[in-house]
């Protein structure tokens, strides 16, 4: 980080990697289309079908599976789509399954019109409520279409893991199709497609250190895909049209083969976050950790300071030179309430604050995360006294 800034707010978007910088730039001077059949355009393909391959091995897929965009949103409003096809058959997806915790672009439903989305239940913990996923499934009306189910694998604000073996299994004892919001996951928990973890995935370049500007959809299979958001002149087989974001994709690549490497390191980047909340909780002692009781990401905590509120928190965090966020970051940069702490049951007008960190976090980020929040705490007696 420059200068003596901690950065701690890899879920909104993580470091740019040196070997991501390094692949986006050795791109800036490639001249040529890669749908172009001359040798200058077949290099470019080559650089594409690369990073394709490298994407598809973080989650154990087939490259040929893999279907590069401009980002998570962008895949996300290409898979939450009622109409999909099959070769030239059609396949009427008449019901849209997603939970109240949800990141926006899946929470919004995508190209389904709002009375065709059914938002479902999380628990205290954030947990999705298995029985009523179960019971919405039961009720489907098949006459109508399939049910489609879109979840996030782990949130990207509490850091709460989703059981994605058992939603899978309703799923498809439900003859329905599963999406995975893999954002936030990827490169933190392994992820197989394979071992039928998802029919489809959605994955984000930055949120693992490649560049902004490249996302994908990955599938376990190619027989049924959602009909394209983007048409143009057929690229990525038909399923997203327009010349390919060359530096982006490559910068991605990248990025997805140091995450893949990175998960061998995951026991440490857990030890860093438990010293963070270690010292929230020694420091205060009211604090409240949400979904701590279930599994979680290593690299995320989320917690409220009772008496403070969160923007007020934010900006001293700021300060002080820690980058930390209250939530999402998903908002034009507004902060207010948590959609997910609503969701989870907590009061409209509880203020949270998020630490996500990664593998190039420091231990000298961690002592300036616990000065500034000395700091804080220690305003926040003054505070009280003065009443």
């Amino acid at each position: 980080m420059a200068g003596s800034r901690a950065y701690l707010d890899h879920n909104a978007s993580a470091p740019l990697l040196p070997a991501a910088r390094a692949a986006v730039v050795a791109t800036l001077d490639v001249t040529a289309n890669p749908s172009s059949v001359h040798n200058e355009g077949r290099a470019a393909r080559k650089i594409i079908e690369d990073a394709r391959r490298d994407v598809a091995a973080l989650v154990g897929a087939k490259a040929e599976h893999v279907v590069f965009t401009s980002g998570a949103t962008e895949a996300a409003t290409t898979l939450l789509s009622p109409d999909w096809r099959m070769g030239r058959g059609v396949v009427r997806m008449s019901r849209l399954y997603v939970t109240e915790a949800d990141h926006p672009c899946i929470l919004n439903g995508g190209r389904f019109l709002a009375e065709r989305i059914t938002r479902l239940r999380v628990d205290a913990n954030g947990t999705i409520d298995l029985a009523a996923l179960e019971a919405a499934l039961t009720a489907h009306d098949k006459a109508e279409g399939l049910p489609l189910v879109a979840i996030h694998a782990a949130n990207n604000e509490t850091g709460v893991v989703q059981p994605f073996a058992k939603i899978a299994e309703l799923v498809k004892a439900a003859g329905g199709v599963l999406v995975a919001d893999a954002v936030q996951a990827a490169g933190r928990i392994p992820l197989d497609m394979s071992a039928g973890y998802a029919d489809y995935l959605i994955l984000s370049s930055h949120k693992i250190g490649g560049p902004k500007g490249a996302g994908a959809i990955v599938a376990q299979a190619d027989l049924m895909m959602p009909a394209p958001l983007v048409t143009g002149g057929g690229q990525e087989k038909g399923h997203r049209g327009g010349t390919e974001n060359l530096s982006a994709i490559a910068g991605f690549g990248a990025a997805a083969r140091e995450a893949l490497a990175g998960l061998a390191e995951i026991d440490h980047v857990r030890a860093m976050r438990d010293r963070i909340e270690d010292l929230v909780i020694r420091l205060v002692s009211d604090a409240e950790i949400f979904g701590k009781a279930v599994e979680r990401l290593a690299n995320t905590t989320f917690f409220a300071i009772p008496g403070i509120k969160a923007e007020t928190a934010q900006i001293a965090f700021d300060l002080a030179g820690v980058a930390l966020s209250a939530g999402s970051a998903c908002s034009s940069g507004k902060v207010g309430p948590s959609h997910v702490l609503k969701a989870m049951g907590f009061a409209d007008n509880l203020g949270a604050l998020r630490v996500s960190i990664g593998r190039q976090t420091s231990e000298a980020d961690v002592e300036k995360f616990e000065t500034a929040l000395a700091a804080l705490l220690s305003r926040r007696t003054d505070r009280t006294k003065a009443a």
